[in-house]
């Protein structure tokens, strides 16, 4: 089982050292499949004061965060939200870096960046020509974010979640799912083949009776030589 969370965080500013973190949206996948489980919590910035730019862009103002936790009321809940996950962010150097920067200021260690994925870095791999912002992949891929008039981060999360997953194959690239708990769909096999697609030990039984089989036979004859089906048939023959 991979347990991915797919996260966004508003803030009220661009300086992580400076700024801080107002809002977070989390949403939970398994095995590229998301499990229904989301996080939101919008933070009160300390004193901080928003900036005008960053108010323009997610609408969040100092009003509205005066009586919401603050980072260090909600950090339990992360560590059990993001324990044994990787975390996966658009542009996740700006996210996993305000993240970072609210954990120093309490004495909790940073987040382990072999546990990130950044979407951008993914996605300008598979799209160097760009745009990859994201609203530029939910327009490649299909995915409505016509409700993105401002960012959010709940929405934004929802949104990247479906392009990640897109992104990776869309949604075939689970159908491994139905395997035993705590087998992984892609193990290997002893051939370097997926295990879960193995061939049958033994084909199935035909399922046609013996008259339906020569009723199928005179038909195709019938057919004459010419006839797709009558070169098919003789191929199976």
């Amino acid at each position: 089982m991979k347990r991915e969370i797919i996260f966004d965080t508003e803030t009220t500013g661009l300086d992580s050292e400076a700024d801080r973190i107002i809002e977070i949206g989390c949403v939970e996948l398994v095995n590229k499949f998301p499990t229904g489980r989301s996080y939101h919590v919008y933070l009160n910035a300390q004193g901080r004061k928003v900036h005008p730019e960053a108010l323009a862009v997610h609408g969040i103002s100092d009003e509205f965060l005066e009586d919401k936790p603050v980072f260090a009321d909600v950090v339990e809940e992360l560590a059990s939200l993001f324990d044994g996950a990787m975390l996966v962010a658009h542009n996740a150097s700006f996210d996993v870096g305000f993240f970072n920067a609210e954990y120093a200021r309490i004495g909790q260690p940073p987040i382990d960046p072999a546990c990130v994925v950044d979407t951008l870095a993914l996605a300008r791999r598979r799209h160097p020509m760009g745009p990859n912002s994201l609203d530029a992949l939910c327009k490649r891929y299909g995915i409505d974010n016509s409700l993105r008039n401002k960012h959010g981060a709940l929405l934004d999360a929802e949104l990247l979640a479906e392009v990640y997953i897109e992104m990776n194959g869309g949604r075939q690239a689970a159908l491994g799912l139905s395997v035993s708990a705590g087998t992984e769909p892609h193990q290997s096999s002893s051939s370097g083949r997926s295990g879960w697609l193995a061939a049958r030990p033994e084909p199935l039984p035909a399922r046609l009776s013996a008259e339906e089989r020569r009723a199928h036979a005179l038909l195709v004859e019938s057919l004459g030589e010419e006839a797709i089906w009558s070169r098919h048939y003789a191929k199976g023959s």
